[in-house]
């Protein structure tokens, strides 16, 4: 009910009717995985240097439809962010502008349930520019991967301390580790865990 009504009042600030579809019913058999490498990790001040998407159908997760986008820079990008996602600013050459790589992840995600790993965080980085672009804040369904290994993983550790760093989920969950720090190698780790999580019962 709370998020049927936050959803109507977000679409009365939609400012462009293009992305009305953004609020229509989700399919329930798809959903998009996706991350986002930025400057750093205060929404406020960092910027977005690339977006990697992937979406699960079914049982499948798309790879041959995959996006990973990179985005301009209006200033040099910071040696420590580099240390991070590896990406130099001589990388970004044919990047594209913040406002077209918004774009087309919006008409890739469509009116898709999103998930993700501390997806909280890549969700503020998007709203960032959408709210002043469009006048909307994402109104997908989301799910959060680590709370998902939470909750099946909790009755086996009745203390509760649990590690929910993502190399861990990953080899406790026996899947394989792609390149870190790479928007789309995340993305499809992420969905990896999504769909392995969904189809366990309980973990070990």
């Amino acid at each position: 009910m709370f998020r049927s009504l936050k959803k109507k009042w977000n679409l009365k600030y939609l400012k462009d009717e293009r992305f009305r579809f953004l609020f229509d019913d989700s399919e329930e058999d798809e959903i998009v995985v996706f991350d986002c490498e930025t400057t750093g990790l205060n929404p406020a001040v960092d910027t977005i240097v690339s977006i990697g998407a992937v979406k699960i159908k079914g049982n499948k997760i798309l790879t041959n439809e995959a996006i990973h986008i990179y985005v301009d820079q209006d200033k040099e990008i910071d040696h420590k962010s580099i240390t991070i996602h590896q990406i130099r600013n001589c990388d970004l050459h044919g990047a594209i502008p913040i406002e077209e790589a918004i774009e087309r992840f919006l008409f890739y995600v469509g009116n898709r349930s999103l998930a993700g790993y501390y997806l909280k965080f890549d969700v503020a980085m998007i709203n960032k520019y959408i709210k002043p672009m469009y006048g909307i804040t994402l109104p997908n369904k989301q799910e959060e991967v680590s709370a998902i290994y939470y909750d099946k993983k909790i009755s086996t550790i009745p203390q509760g301390n649990i590690d929910l760093r993502f190399d861990t989920i990953l080899e406790d969950l026996d899947l394989p580790k792609l390149q870190a720090h790479d928007a789309l190698n995340d993305a499809i780790m992420t969905a990896l865990i999504y769909l392995k999580l969904k189809h366990t019962t309980k973990l070990k």
